[in-house]
């Protein structure tokens, strides 16, 4: 049976994705563990399995949209020669990620939540970078 997805399920799949976030790239020194780390982050917190996904990362200007998980897996952690201009976002070893949503739409089986997320340097600075997010 098919129910609305709730705000404390958005919520909490938000705090998973900062920490996972966060997991790559203190790993960045161990390339198994960082490869490991990246899949699981992009096999639970996207869909790439069940069709295309709409990701627009932040930071990209040359690929703007990657519909596969090869080319968000790059944004993540780089290294692929087919998006040159991918550093490795994750890779930037970011201690917190804070999320406040604008608001968050919620229907039967999804939602789509829209506000401005804050990325915690090793420094204490934070980055603000405004995100959309379908769950």
């Amino acid at each position: 049976m098919n129910g609305m997805i709730t705000r404390k399920e958005v919520e909490k799949v938000q705090e998973e994705w900062g920490i996972g976030l966060v997991r790559m790239g203190s790993l960045a020194d161990d390339p198994n563990a960082l490869d490991e780390a990246v899949d699981f982050h992009l096999d639970q917190l996207y869909a790439f399995d069940k069709g295309t996904v709409l990701f627009k990362p932040t930071l990209a200007a040359t690929t703007p949209f990657r519909m596969d998980k090869e080319g968000a897996r790059s944004y993540f952690i780089g290294g692929n020669p087919s998006y040159s201009e991918d550093a490795g976002f994750a890779l930037k070893k970011w201690k917190a990620v804070r999320f406040v949503n604008a608001d968050i739409i919620l229907e039967i089986d999804r939602a789509i939540a829209m506000g401005t997320y804050f990325f915690t340097d090793g420094e204490g600075q934070e980055t603000r970078v405004e995100y959309t997010f379908g769950y």
